[in-house]
């Protein structure tokens, strides 16, 4: 009986830790996921941490997947969203690259992505189209369903909050995210 009853005390006591990060660390918060853009990797009703301060002394990298406030170009084509609401996407492409997509995949300089993380490849062309300094491109990893920069354009550095780290729910999917 004892045995049965140690899981549920330790996933208890993994909740509380989480909360209390959030709750007393300025650094890190936690957010709820509402849609299906970034599946397969994050789901509707995941609960997620991102590190509020990842980004003061090292940049953003392809893959990382980050939290960030919309930009007006957001705002105008997505009316019913709240400004204060922000967002989550993979960056995909970096300051001063040459994104590309088109028959299937993602090109960076001309040279296709290999994202094993995406639902399905894309069904849409965009680009060729290089990204400004200080900007990134970010994706949904539902790629043919997700609003992101292909619809909107880039993501200034300045309206990044921070970094996906962990999913602390639901249990069963609890870990850092890669």
């Amino acid at each position: 009986m004892l045995t049965q009853k140690r899981p549920r005390h330790l996933l208890a006591g993994i909740l509380v830790a989480i909360g209390t990060l959030t709750a007393c660390s300025p650094a890190y918060k936690a957010f709820y996921i509402p849609s299906e853009s970034m599946t397969p990797t994050l789901q509707v009703n995941d609960r997620i941490v991102a590190h509020l301060n990842a980004y003061q002394s090292e940049l953003p990298q392809r893959g990382d997947i980050i939290i960030f406030k919309p930009t007006d170009d957001i705002v105008q084509l997505a009316p019913n969203l709240d400004p204060e609401t922000v967002l989550v996407k993979r960056v995909v492409a970096l300051p001063g690259e040459t994104i590309e997509v088109k028959d299937g995949a993602v090109h960076i300089n001309n040279q296709p992505l290999q994202e094993s993380y995406i639902v399905e490849p894309p069904e849409y062309t965009w680009g060729p189209i290089m990204v400004p300094a200080n900007s990134y491109v970010v994706f949904g990893d539902n790629r043919n369903n997700a609003f992101d920069s292909h619809y909107w354009g880039f993501v200034p550095q300045e309206n990044i909050v921070g970094k996906v780290t962990r999913r602390f729910w639901p249990p069963s999917r609890m870990g850092a995210i890669k």
